[in-house]
This record gives structure tokens, C-alpha cells and sequence, in this order.
């Protein structure tokens, strides 16, 4: 059940011009709240906390991994895994 020719088409034509259209829309000058942040050296709070959430997210997936692995190793010697109530992070 889908489209033909005829109706793809006029949609896909459709689609290109409208993302033309957006494209040529004018840009500012700026972002003002980064130039104010910018200049009152705040920027660099905002780089900080965003490296912070992001090394936090990857030590977090590195633990998960060690763990899984364990798990899989676990499993593939005994094909079954313990039976131990303590699975926390």
C-alpha cells in the first residue's frame, strides 16, 4: 500500500522548497544570552557543568559494560547466572 509516483513527487518537490525557504531566512547578529555569558565569563560554568553530566554519563555506560561482562562470563561458564540478590550498581 504506498504512494505512487505521482504522489511522491509533488511531496518530495515540496519538501526541497520548503527547506530552501528556511535556509534563506536571515540570521541575528548573535545569540544575546551567550554574549552576555560570554562577556560576564560565565561560559565557561556552562562548559564545566555540561563536561561534568557528560563524564558522569560515560563512567556510568564504563560500569554498566564491567558489569554486563561480568554477567555474559558468568553465564557462559556456569549457563546459569548466581543466584545472588545483590545485581546493584
Amino acid at each position: 500500500m504506498g504512494l505512487s509516483f505521482l504522489t511522491k513527487a509533488p511531496l518530495a518537490a515540496l519538501l526541497l522548497l520548503s527547506q530552501q525557504l528556511m535556509a534563506q531566512q536571515p540570521v541575528s547578529n548573535g545569540v544575546e544570552m551567550a554574549d552576555k555569558l560570554r562577556a560576564d565569563g560565565k561560559i565557561w560554568v556552562v562548559v564545566a557543568v555540561i563536561a561534568a553530566i557528560f563524564a558522569g554519563i560515560i563512567i556510568y555506560l564504563v560500569r554498566l559494560d564491567r558489569q554486563i561482562g561480568k554477567l555474559e562470563k558468568e553465564v557462559k561458564q556456569t549457563g546459569t547466572p548466581a543466584q545472588k540478590n545483590d545485581y546493584s550498581l
